[in-house]
């Protein structure tokens, strides 16, 4: 589904926080940048890491199937609020951290995830309106 041969995964693991995500770890956020991913019938989420000098920790991308094909999400909080865990959990992270998203659609999107000492998980970051209302009842 990830136009990838198997061994450039280094890491799979099942993230859920509520939605559940089929995680895959590759070697680089370049790795995950150059994805041109086929259909499948599952949420994935893929995360690389930047070089440790590097304004971001990880690349994340979120995949997902919506009406017959497969589309990508430019920021989702559900996707890197499961992948935290996994990866301080693993050490391949510390927190804070930021993760980038949106950036193979052209977009900036920045992740903040932070930890509590007793292991709670933060995740925020900037965000748009992009539609407003009130409901009547």
């Amino acid at each position: 589904m990830l136009g990838i041969d198997r061994s450039e995964i280094v890491d799979a693991q099942w993230a859920d926080n509520g939605p559940g995500w089929v995680a895959v770890l590759l070697a680089d956020a370049e790795a995950v940048l150059a994805l041109r991913p086929g259909f499948a019938d599952l949420d994935i989420g893929v995360v690389g890491p930047y070089p440790q000098d590097a304004t971001e920790a990880f690349e994340v991308r979120a995949f997902f199937p919506n009406r017959g094909v497969m589309v990508e999400d430019p920021v989702t909080g559900s996707l890197n609020a499961s992948l935290a865990p996994w990866l301080l959990r693993t050490g391949r992270a510390t927190a804070p951290y930021v993760a980038s998203q949106g950036t193979a659609l052209g977009r900036a999107g920045r992740v903040h995830v932070a930890c509590d000492p007793d292991g709670t998980i933060w995740v925020g970051g900037g965000t748009v309106t992009c539609v407003s209302g009130q409901v009547e009842l």
